[in-house]
């Protein structure tokens, strides 16, 4: 695939992507996921691709925010603990009851929350204003339906005035028939998929989170677990990898460690495009004798896209400097091959793997925060010249503080661990002095 910024290298030079021009053509490649209609429990996470307005009021009728009763204001107008209002109960308004008592003058209906009010009511009084039905005191509580006693039926005593209208949710006091629930564009989570629920819709046209396919390569990992031997490793970035991934929106799908054989992996990957929006595979992208992706994919293209395969390539950045971006198989599907160090791996997902996720979703946000800081380090930071550092740190947003965590070696998983930022050091700068304000990606 072609960059958007092409440079022409001298030559006998290979060209020296930037980080800005590799993750450019990366996005100018990544195509949102055609839309589907989904039902809710599907739909979260995803972009909804269409207005949805609301077809019935919500509430769609006065009802009680209170356990009490619903009285007429002119029968508890002046009414006190020494002198009550004495009402006669004429029934029970519960939640989703249908035909519904009339209160009428020196009445009064008891009513649960949410329970629409009664006619004739233009008021409830919570209970704890009243003494229950039971005579004496003020209630703490509403007795239970056929506790015994006064209840549905008899007399209640109210020791205060109530306002028209007081703890009444009026109907369409949320939303009105006819007003915008959500626009186009709305990224759906728990508060969106409740109201789309409310308003009635079971389902919702969206942009699908997409299938992420996630394979480590090299005959060194073997999985968590096991039983080391000599000269292995276990493999940790498929799972960091994958984790990342769902933590960007998408499904993802984690594949064993595939061995340094050019054939395996080229059939593996044939056999996951069926499940895949994007594969992402981490190792062999270096120059190594073994570098099996580079190997197995530097001839594979698209046959009826011209420019398609995957271009492998070296980035101005560290850690992260091989890279591979393309498309494979029929449905030419993104393909980003990471390096295989730990470091290297996580932060190039960052950087170019979790922007192209949430382009596939549709998503306006798709790069990380980024934020100004004042680094806090007890030396100065060196950095490699015409090179774009990613160093690991923990940002203090109260102080506008970020601390450096761990070196600057790509093999360090441990401090990334205990990292929740990148520090960025530009390509122009070899050392940076503490009190410096630099950029800061926040990835905690």
């Amino acid at each position: 695939m072609s960059s958007t910024a092409e440079s022409v290298p001298a030559a006998g030079h290979e060209r020296l992507w930037s980080v800005d021009d590799h993750l450019a053509d990366i996005l100018a490649a990544v195509h949102p996921l055609d839309p589907i209609e989904l039902q809710l429990p599907d739909a979260q996470g995803c972009v909804l691709v269409e207005d949805v307005t609301v077809p019935v009021a919500l509430p769609p009728f006065d009802n009680s925010s209170m356990d009490g009763y619903a009285v007429r204001t002119a029968d508890v107008a002046g009414a006190t603990d020494e002198f009550p209002a004495v009402l006669t109960v004429i029934g029970d308004v519960a939640a989703g009851s249908g035909a519904l008592p009339e209160v009428g003058p020196g009445q009064a209906a008891r009513i649960m929350t949410g329970a629409p009010l009664p006619p004739g009511a233009e008021a409830v009084v919570p209970v704890e204003w009243t003494d229950g039905g039971a005579g004496g005191a003020a209630a703490t509580a509403m007795r239970p339906a056929g506790a015994g006693g006064e209840g549905a039926s008899g007399e209640v005593r109210v020791f205060r005035s109530a306002e028209a209208r007081a703890h009444v949710r009026s109907r369409g006091s949320d939303v009105r028939a006819g007003d915008l629930a959500l626009e186009a564009g709305t990224v759906l989570g728990p508060p969106q998929i409740g109201l789309l629920a409310a308003i009635g819709r079971g389902s919702v046209r969206v942009r699908p989170r997409p299938r992420v396919v996630v394979l480590s390569t090299g005959s060194e990992l073997i999985q968590p677990g096991e039983e080391l031997a000599e000269g292995q490793i276990y493999d940790s970035n498929s799972f960091a990898l994958t984790a990342a991934a769902r933590d960007a929106g998408a499904i993802a799908y984690r594949v064993g460690a595939v061995t340094d054989d050019a054939d395996t992996l080229r059939a593996t990957i044939e056999d996951q495009l069926i499940r895949a929006d994007m594969v992402v595979t981490t190792g062999g992208v270096s120059v190594g004798a073994y570098d099996v992706v580079k190997e197995a994919l530097s001839s594979v293209g698209d046959e009826d896209e011209p420019g398609g395969g995957v271009d492998f390539r070296k980035l101005a950045m560290q850690p992260g400097k091989p890279q591979g971006f393309g498309s494979i198989g029929p449905e030419h599907t993104p393909l980003l091959a990471l390096p295989g160090n730990p470091v290297s791996s996580y932060v190039s997902f960052e950087l170019f793997v979790r922007p192209a996720i949430r382009a596939l979703m549709g998503r306006e946000d798709v790069h990380r925060p980024v934020v100004r800081a004042t680094l806090a380090a007890g030396k100065t930071l060196s950095s490699p010249a015409g090179r774009r550092q990613f160093l690991r740190g923990t940002y203090d947003a109260e102080e506008g503080t970020i601390t450096p965590v761990g070196g600057s070696g790509s093999h360090l998983i441990a401090a990334l661990a205990h990292a929740d930022a990148l520090i960025v050091i530009p390509e122009e700068s070899v050392s940076v002095e503490p009190g410096t304000e630099v950029d800061v990606v926040l990835i905690g």
